[in-house]
Order: C-alpha cells, then sequence, then structure tokens
C-alpha cells in the first residue's frame, strides 16, 4: 500500500520529468500557505493563550477582576483552580480561574491614590447620557 501510494505521489505527469528546481517550485505555493496560516492564525494565538495563562497564574488577593459572564468584583481568595470574588458588601461569589477575563487592576492600588476609600471608576459621561435618555423618554 506505501509503495502505491508513493508511487503516485512520486509520478512525473507525461511529457515531462522535473528536475529538481522544478519540483521545489511546485511545492512553494504549499508552503507559502502553511507560512501564511502559522503567521496569521497559530502564532497569534498561542502568544494569546501564554499571555492569558501568565495572567491566570498572577492573580492575587485585591485585584478587580471581569469573568467571562461580564461580573466585576475584586478578588478576596485565590485558591489552586478557583477564585472567591467580593461583588457587593454582601456578596461574594466563587469562580473558575478559567472564567477570569481580564484584570482592571489592583484595588489595593486604587486605594492608595483614593485616599483610603475604594471607588467605582465609572464614566461621568454615563450620568450625563442616563439623564437625556430620561428627557428623551418623556418627549
Amino acid at each position: 500500500m506505501k509503495s502505491f501510494v508513493f508511487s503516485l505521489l512520486m509520478a512525473a505527469p507525461e511529457g515531462s520529468s522535473p528536475t529538481g528546481g522544478a519540483a521545489f517550485l511546485q511545492f512553494l505555493p504549499f508552503i507559502a500557505i502553511i507560512a501564511i496560516f502559522y503567521f496569521l492564525i497559530i502564532r497569534p494565538q498561542n502568544k494569546k493563550q501564554k499571555e492569558t495563562q501568565r495572567m491566570l497564574g498572577a492573580l492575587k488577593k485585591g485585584d478587580r477582576v471581569i469573568t467571562i459572564g461580564g461580573i466585576h468584583g475584586i478578588i478576596q481568595t485565590v485558591r489552586e483552580h478557583s477564585v472567591i470574588l467580593k461583588v457587593d458588601d454582601s456578596v461574594k461569589l466563587e469562580f473558575n480561574r478559567s472564567a477570569i477575563s481580564s484584570v482592571e487592576s489592583a484595588a489595593k492600588e486604587v486605594k492608595e491614590e483614593k485616599g483610603g476609600k475604594i471607588e467605582d471608576k465609572r464614566d461621568e459621561n454615563s450620568e450625563d447620557s442616563a439623564e437625556a435618555d430620561g428627557a428623551n423618554d418623556k418627549q
């Protein structure tokens, strides 16, 4: 079976006998396609996966994080495969580490910058747009 497949792959078209350089030129498009896939798809995905693993490995107590479900919270406890997030004063939720999509910043750094009080970083424009929406509803 191997010899049959090998003979089919190595058989030259009728009336021509490729030399060493011509055989390379036949495989050049395949090599180019593989290189394009590597640089445009495989390499960036591997880089992103390594970056995500590094981020998950560096999680620590006090980090402000966002889960893949969109929940914002502060890490209270870090375990081997999970983290406990403080979402509100009396609400704590446990998530797998893999459910953390990004780290916003360390809450301790925000606390020091704000003079000992942790505050939400909300856009002032969001309050203005909410008031504008309310005015549009009345009309």
